[in-house]
Parts: C-alpha cells; structure tokens; sequence
C-alpha cells in the first residue's frame, strides 16, 4: 500500500473527526487518557519543571496542557490542521505558553525543522499506531534531543489491543454456580496489514490503524541508534471494573491495553 496516500487520507479523516475527539477529550482528556495513559507517560517522562518537550502527534493538546502545568515549555505538533485549531481554542488555564504547529510526524525534516538538540524529551501518546511509517520520527528524534534527553512513546498495546480485539463474555456452569468470564480473542499478530476501525464508540468515520508487532515496534528504534530505557504496561485496577459495561477494558485487569515505554539515544549513559 502506498504510506504517501494513507497518510494522506488518515489527514482527511482527522481533520473530520477534529471536533468529535475534542469533544471527547475536553480539557484534561478522557477517562481512559486519564487512568491509563497520563499516568503511566508522566512516570517514564521523570519530568523536571522548565525541561523542553517536544510533544508529536499532540490532537487536541490534552498532554500538551498537562505538561504545562507541570512546568515544561512545549511544543506541540500534529498533522491535522483542525485538531491544532482545536487545540489552540482550548487554551490553557496555567503554566508556560505552549507553542503549536501543524507537523507531518512521517516527514524527517520538518521535524528536525523544529530545533535540533532543543528538547528535553519527546512524547508520542496514542498515536503511534496511526502513523503508516515510524522510521522518520525515531530517526529525527536522536537529533533532536539533547544528550541525556528521552522518548516516551504510549501506544494501543500491540499484543492485546492493536488489530479491534474481540471482547466476549461466557456464562460457566462451575459445579453448580453460574460464573461469568470475560476476555479477549484475537486472530492475528505478526502480520496484519494496515485496517481501519473505530477508536471511540460514536465517532463519525473510522481511520487507519497501523499494526506493529513488538519486534517491529521496537526494532525500528534500535535501528535508529535508541535504546530501550523503561516499559510499562497500564491497565485497569481490578477495583475499578465498570459493572455497567460488561464487554469493556474495565472489565479485564489483566489484559493491558496500553504500552508506554522509554527510548533513549544508544550513546547515553
């Protein structure tokens, strides 16, 4: 398939769906973002007050105003012009002012573009899997990080959640008590093409999901000169199951459907 044309078209469909994912996220992101997701970058990110972040792939700015709050001076990118209008509309209550800027993640120079050796760290959350090719980013990411600066990439957990798993609920007879269980089937995983699917119920047309088992995921960093530093896998404590939707992530504590992980340059130390 051509990358050129699905990122293209991925545009389109962000641009769309721009207002829908606001909505969705308002000020501070959803529950999911908020559970999962913030928590989980904020551990790996160690971030210290005044440390530049470089955030890619920002949508509406949830993360982007986060870390302002925290202390950093960021710069938020992302290829669709509406989510940055978006993102820009929204504001912010506090922190340093943050600077954004419409930037394809997938074209190697305008990120670079965008001060090499400026940041502390770089934050790719949730969208990783939307991207058709990964080698730009990782490979602009060693130059445009400092020394001792890192990567912090949150993404659909490759394993569980990349390809729309199925969701099932079983009644059990287990000697006589009926039992309900719960989890996932999957039919795919290390080669899976390029698919569309939805990522919110609701949201007005599906886009392009791009599949990455671990040894790709990771491996394209490695062949970019990053190291694997930290790796988390988030998901939902079991004590905040949502009874009221039974064929949900918050129905299975053991399934992460998340993955956070660190990279750093392979020449730091």
């Amino acid at each position: 398939m051509d990358l050129h044309q699905l990122n293209e078209e991925g545009r389109s469909l962000w641009d769309q769906k721009a207002a829908f994912w606001d909505a969705l996220h308002g000020d501070e992101g959803n529950r999911f973002h908020r559970t999962l997701i913030s928590p989980a970058v904020e551990r790996l990110l160690e971030l210290q007050p005044g440390q530049r972040i470089l955030d890619v792939g920002c949508g509406s700015g949830v993360l982007a105003r986060r870390l302002a709050v925290l202390g950093a001076h960021v710069t938020a990118v992302d290829f669709s012009p509406e989510l940055i209008k978006r993102a820009q509309e929204r504001g912010q209550q506090t922190g340093h002012p943050i600077q954004y800027q419409v930037v394809d993640a997938t074209d190697e120079s305008a990120l670079l573009a965008l001060g090499e050796s400026h940041y502390d760290a770089l934050v790719c959350t949730m969208a990783i899997m939307d991207i058709p090719t990964v080698v730009p980013l990782y490979r602009a990411a060693r130059r445009l990080l400092r020394a001792a600066g890192r990567m912090v990439i949150a993404t659909a957990h490759p394993a569980f959640n990349s390809v729309n798993p199925v969701f099932f609920a079983e009644l059990v007879d287990e000697s006589g008590t009926l039992v309900t269980h719960k989890g996932l089937k999957l039919e795919a995983y290390l080669d899976v093409q390029p698919q569309k699917g939805s990522g919110a119920p609701g949201e007005p047309a599906p886009h392009y999901y791009f599949h990455r088992p671990l040894h790709q995921l990771l491996g394209e960093a490695f062949r970019a000169g990053l190291v694997l530093d930290a790796l988390e896998e988030p998901a939902v404590p079991a004590a905040d199951g949502d009874s009221g939707k039974l064929l949900s992530w918050y129905q299975l504590p053991q399934f992460p459907p998340v993955l956070a992980l660190r990279l750093r340059s392979l020449n730091y130390s």
